[in-house]
């Protein structure tokens, strides 16, 4: 028999002390029958019952004559054997190793369970892991027989910050709660004061210019004088040539850079953006730029009144944007699509919320080009709605079926939006149409009165290519006499059929009806709608005229994150017959940008885990820490869901039902959250308090750890103690009192702010020696916490670190990080490898130790593609950080975070001998490890068969035995070992928490070229071209819009199968998943197997007190055949439809929408209910634009998508 591997575990034993057995070397009659028995024990459990007790087996030592030993099997059992058998401790376990060609059978698994436990208080102990000076971190050690420690907390360092702090300075501890009411009151005060006004007096503005302007059917462009934003705006063509620019009249301007719109502006004038597929010489927007020039001086006035104002913009429902001041146009570098009837802002201001069954005709005779225009209009008509609105889309033909898995209404939200346009596209043409059957359907959804939904504006609206049934019968049914459901019907498609039916369903149910001839009639017939919606809304008057805030949204004009209240503006003209006009002018808007809402909230008072938020009644954030969308220019609003936003728990839903109902409260609860670099989970307290914004829809709530309760508010009017403390920020002083980072924020207004730390210092030196700390153009709060926490860590450096030897403990650092923004790590050479963010409230490591309690240990991380440095050239640090407690007054305070960072190098060799018998490893010399010299802790001596690791509390490797891994400290571990960490994953020591991130953005997915042809684009043939009666038909003219609306979808020029390599590669946005692992609640020693046959594998796993460290010891994997599947840490894009919306839909969260809804009035003219089309095409532009559009079909490079803004 080959000889047996020997595997050593370290032990302890209960009463018959440490032992060892010996494996057989040599095959002998009797394996077989051990064998046996080892199998009948592993058959009956492995695991003597409770109460059973077993006798050491009599030995037969003539069995073992001639017998070699092999190397000690260290094993928790009773007195050693001299080979291949089993014996039991005075406890009854009983355990038994046999090797039998090569291979171990493990069998009864009970352990000792006190080994693990003295095990892992031997590395808690002075001289063990982590040996660390008490000067440095810990006050006392305690060890009694080398073999149990206690570990204390980190007092000389507090005692430290209190023996400097109090003499010092009188500290303030400000109760934050009671303070909570003045930023609600801010809040309050910059939404709706002044800004209010200011659109009140819009609006009004505006009604009255357009009453009084007289209409002029022969205006010239010549006649209006504006500035035409785009005039300025350079634009690229596809192959990256300047598209020469159409001539324009307009004012030529210049501009001077306003920090407050982060662009350059020109405030004497407002800008105009007409949309480029609007004419802007037609008699309409002439006439209506004529009138609206009259609201520049209302603008300028908003903004004498109010300097703080923003962007105000009137939207016009004919697509003219009028916006102040005036500004260039942000155009992208491709076709600029902006139109501001498209516009979240515009939309929500423009009706009452809606909802809305989309019925779409699949019969047989819609196939080709005609279903590709049903397909897209629905997506554009998907487009006017917001999350106010609730939508069904459906398909018909002898039957109606949804076209998605959504059974009923739903919110129209951006995810449920992408769920609907998929499964549009998968529509497929056949059978017979059916009216009766779509239409059944369509109001059968709208009476559903089980669920969520706007119950407001109803409305059908139909796609067909046409039909002769009135279905006259339904309408009775379900609509007539009050015709609360609105129909819109919508002709689509080049037919000969009759359209009369399609206008009498609109005509005779309140709606309107459209024709879409081609692609060029879509995006403008599938948003007049708003029209018709937005009678009731004039007719009501000033009942209608409430300000609305919209969702967040990412700014045209690079503002950024923005809300925007807007109020609608009506036409107040009359007809000859007295009749009061029911059109709707357009939505007035003033924005209010993120950034400027937040100052007017606490930040570094709050501590580094308390924060301020803010949510809508959709239970959308306005304000939170972790709204930080990372895509930008897209149309659609920023819309994340406070539960998106943290970890859900039913505490917070609770809390966020609280606030959109308006309540105040407040509630003190236990819940997970993630670390800021997104590899964490803790468990730690809060306390929310929320209270409603009154006049607006947001709730506003605040966030604290209950250490963050009290605040310390330095008072340094010490002039010359100022001086002294200012000294130690000063470069030259360094080198003896260790590097400053200093962390980057707003201490003065006139301070000049810079990503590069080394060069902020500089500015904010040259600042502070023009200014005093008590400076009115300064934050006295900010600078005096500031230089207070300078001159404390100094004297830390001063009496503390100097008087040690940091090669003495393996030490690269030591650093303190207050929550003044002071960041001192000592020696200054440090300085070169720190990696940690200057500002200590952006840093993982000091937020995790303010939440946790004891010693926090952070490795680098790696990801899974990491390849290692060279260590001989390369130092790698271990942070382990612990925050500084304080109490003051009988107030908890956690002011600063102090720590060390090990070298990974040096603590790796300490490791192995810290786990072991010996605390001085020269003493170990060539010192072999048998029975005799007691080495069974031995993770150096027994490295060829045992891991012993560190594992941090988020799963990452932080030390090992074994110097193959030394490279892969700071991974995942099951990256490392992906056998072992399932297995702790799956005995409970780990426990996983999947969560979504809706803010990512993503590389395009790669596609082939194999297409060759654009798909659903009719080519003429050589025979049309050469007929001149083709030229003039319905069919070039539709050609024509193709060509047009190809620039606005890229998808209209793919292939069918994929795109093609010309296609430029966008970032899009998408939803990442994330997994973290984090500490259950098991805390005692575990032992364990990991069970496969003949490769089975024993370990045992001690949380380590005091620290967020896991200790694991295991024997070595002896072979391949049983790996498991690799648990995934890293956050990787979820798959298509995950999460799952079809089943999120049927459980929606709780929300609220307008309180008032606007979708009748007795005095509605409904006359007014359809036209054709009104395209009357030119044959020369047809002709040029045709032989593009051949080129463009017939050539290799198919055309770039269009931006969206």
């Amino acid at each position: 028999m080959p000889a047996g591997r020997s595997v050593s575990m370290p032990t302890t034993s209960s009463a018959q002390g440490l032992g060892s057995v010996v494996l057989c070397q040599q095959f002998d009659q009797t394996i077989p029958v051990l064998m046996a028995e080892a199998l009948e024990v592993v058959r009956s459990g492995g695991i003597l019952e409770e109460g059973s007790s077993c006798s050491p087996v009599e030995q037969d030592e003539s069995r073992y004559k001639g017998y070699t030993k092999s190397r000690s099997l260290l094993l928790p059992w009773g007195t050693p054997g001299p080979c291949c058998w089993w014996q039991c401790s005075a406890a009854g376990s009983r355990r038994m190793g046999i090797s039998y060609e090569g291979s171990v059978t493990y069998v009864a698994l009970r352990i000792d369970p006190q080994y693990p436990q003295r095990w892992a208080g031997a590395l808690n102990c002075a001289g063990k892991l982590p040996a660390l000076s008490t000067t440095f971190l810990s006050s006392r050690h305690q060890c009694s027989d080398n073999s149990a420690a206690e570990w204390q907390p980190a007092n000389s360092i507090g005692a430290t910050f209190v023996e400097w702090f109090v003499p010092i300075t009188p500290l303030r501890a400000a109760d934050m709660p009671q303070t909570f009411s003045i930023y609600q009151k801010a809040l309050r005060s910059r939404l709706t004061s002044l800004l209010l006004f200011a659109l009140q007096r819009l609006a009004n503005a505006a009604e009255k210019f357009q009453k009084a302007h007289h209409w002029q059917d022969n205006i010239q462009e010549e006649d209006i004088e504006y500035y035409d934003s785009k005039a300025d705006t350079e634009y690229d063509d596809p192959d990256g040539e300047e598209i020469e620019r159409e001539k324009s009249n307009s004012l030529k301007l210049e501009f001077t850079d306003d920090a407050n719109f982060k662009t350059k502006v020109n405030y004497s004038y407002a800008a105009v953006q007409i949309p480029t597929d609007i004419y802007k010489g037609s008699t309409v927007i002439l006439n209506e730029l004529n009138w609206t020039q009259a609201l520049e001086d209302v603008f300028i006035e908003n903004r004498k009144e109010d300097p703080s104002l923003l962007w105000q913009v009137f939207g016009s429902a004919t697509g003219v944007t009028r916006y102040y001041p005036a500004t260039p146009w942000r155009a992208p570098n491709k076709i600029d699509l902006y139109d501001v009837r498209r516009r979240p802002w515009y939309i929500q201001g423009a009706s009452s919320p809606k909802d809305m069954v989309i019925i779409v005709d699949v019969s047989g005779s819609v196939s080709g080009l005609t279903l590709k225009l049903m397909k897209t209009s629905v997506y554009e008509m998907l487009d006017t709605l917001s999350d106010d609105d609730y939508v069904n889309v459906a398909s018909f033909n002898e039957k109606a079926k949804p076209v998605s898995c959504f059974k009923h209404l739903v919110q129209a939200n951006i995810r449920n939006k992408k769920v609907f346009k998929e499964d549009v596209q998968g529509m497929v043409a056949k059978g017979t149409t059916d009216y009766k059957a779509g239409f059944e359907y369509a109001f059968d959804q709208l009476q559903n009165s089980n669920i969520t939904r706007a119950n407001c504006n109803k409305m059908i609206m139909m796609f067909t290519d046409g039909g002769e049934d009135r279905v006259q019968d339904v309408f009775e049914k379900y609509n007539w006499p009050n015709k609360t459901v609105r129909v819109f019907t919508f002709s689509v498609g080049q037919h000969n059929y009759d359209v009369t039916p399609l206008q009498w369903m609109a005509c005779a149910n309140k709606g309107y009806y459209f024709e879409i001839p081609s692609i060029g009639a879509i995006r403008i017939n599938t948003q007049e709608y708003l029209d018709v919606l937005g009678r009731p809304m004039v007719l009501a008057g000033n009942r209608a005229k409430q300000v609305q805030w919209t969702n967040v949204y990412q700014d045209a004009l690079g503002l950024g994150l923005v809300v925007t209240g807007t109020l609608p503006v009506f036409n107040l003209t009359e007809d000859s017959s007295d009749r009061k006009n029911q059109l709707i002018l357009g939505v007035m808007g003033i924005d209010v940008a993120l950034n400027d809402i937040k100052r007017l909230t606490p930040r570094y008072n709050l501590g580094a885990n308390g924060y301020v938020f803010a949510i809508d009644l959709n239970g959308y954030v306005l304000l939170h820490p972790n709204l930080q969308p990372q895509i930008i220019n897209f149309r659609e609003p920023v819309t994340l869901d406070f539960l998106d936003a943290e970890l859900e728990d039913e505490n917070k839903e609770e809390i966020r039902r609280s606030m959109i109902d308006g309540n105040d409260g407040q509630r003190f609860i236990k819940t997970l959250i993630k670390s800021l670099d997104e590899q964490y989970i803790d468990e730690v307290f809060r306390t929310y308090t929320w209270a409603p914004i009154k006049s607006t829809n947001y709730s506003l709530g605040l966030v604290l750890p209950p250490y963050s309760t009290y605040y310390i508010q330095a008072n340094l009017s010490d002039q010359i103690l100022q001086v002294k403390y200012f000294e130690y920020l000063l470069p030259n002083s360094f080198e003896s009192e260790g590097h400053v980072f200093i962390a980057p924020r707003e201490y003065c207004k006139d301070l000049d702010l810079s990503d590069n730390n080394t060069e902020f210092l500089e500015n904010f030196i040259a600042l502070m020696e023009k200014v005093t700390p008590d400076s009115k153009q300064c934050d006295n709060f900010l600078l005096h916490n500031l230089i207070l926490d300078t001159g404390i860590t100094q004297q830390l450096v001063e009496r503390v670190w100097k008087d040690q030897d940091l090669n003495t403990y393996s030490l690269l650092a030591v650093f303190a990080a207050t929550d003044g923004g002071i960041t001192r790590v000592f020696p200054n050479k440090a300085a070169e490898d720190w990696e940690e963010e200057p500002e200590p409230f952006n840093a993982s490591f000091y937020r995790r130790s303010l939440d946790n309690k004891g010693y926090i240990f952070k490795p680098p991380y790696r990801d899974d593609g990491y390849q290692g440095l060279d260590l001989e050239n390369n130092t790698i640090g271990i942070l382990v950080s612990t925050a500084v407690e304080l109490s003051i007054g009988g107030k908890t305070l956690k002011p600063a975070v102090v720590g060390v960072k090990l070298d990974l190098e040096a603590w790796a060799e300490k490791f192995k001998v810290l786990a072991s018998n010996r605390t001085d490893r020269d003493q170990l010399g060539a010192r072999r490890c048998d029975p005799s010299t007691s080495c069974e802790m031995d993770c150096e001596a027994n490295n060829k068969d045992l891991i012993c690791v560190l594992i941090d509390d988020g799963g990452f490797l932080v030390l090992s035995n074994q110097e193959d891994h030394w490279y892969q400290v700071g991974k995942f571990f099951s990256e490392v070992d992906a056998n072992l960490m399932s297995a702790l994953y799956n005995n409970s020591f780990y426990t996983r928490k999947e969560s979504y991130d809706f803010q990512s953005i993503c590389a395009p997915e790669a596609q082939s070229n194999t297409g060759a042809a654009p798909r659903g684009v009719f080519v003429p043939t050589v025979a049309d071209l050469l007929n001149l009666a083709w030229w003039t038909s319905a069919a070039a003219w539709s050609l024509f819009q193709q060509f047009l609306y190809g620039l606005t979808y890229s998808s209209w020029f793919q292939t069918e199968e994929v795109a093609g390599d010309s296609m430029e590669a966008r970032e899009t946005s998408c939803i990442m998943k994330q997994t973290q692992y984090y500490f259950s609640t098991v805390n005692a020693t575990y032992n364990a197997i990991i069970d496969c046959g003949n490769c089975s594998r024993l370990f045992h796993a001690q949380r380590l007190a005091n620290t967020n460290l896991l200790f694991v010891v295991a024997d070595k994997p002896l072979c391949s055949q049983c790996e498991s599947i690799k648990l995934l840490q890293a956050e990787v894009r979820a798959p298509p439809r995950d999460p799952n919306q079809c089943e999120l839909v049927d459980r929606p969260r709780y929300r609220k929408g307008p309180h008032i809804c606007f979708d009748y009035n007795a005095t509605e003219d409904t006359s007014d209910c359809g036209r054709g089309a009104s395209f009357a095409p030119s044959l020369g532009v047809l002709l040029s634009l045709q032989l593009l559009l051949l080129y463009s079909s017939t050539s290799r490079h198919l055309l770039p998508p269009a931006a969206c803004l």
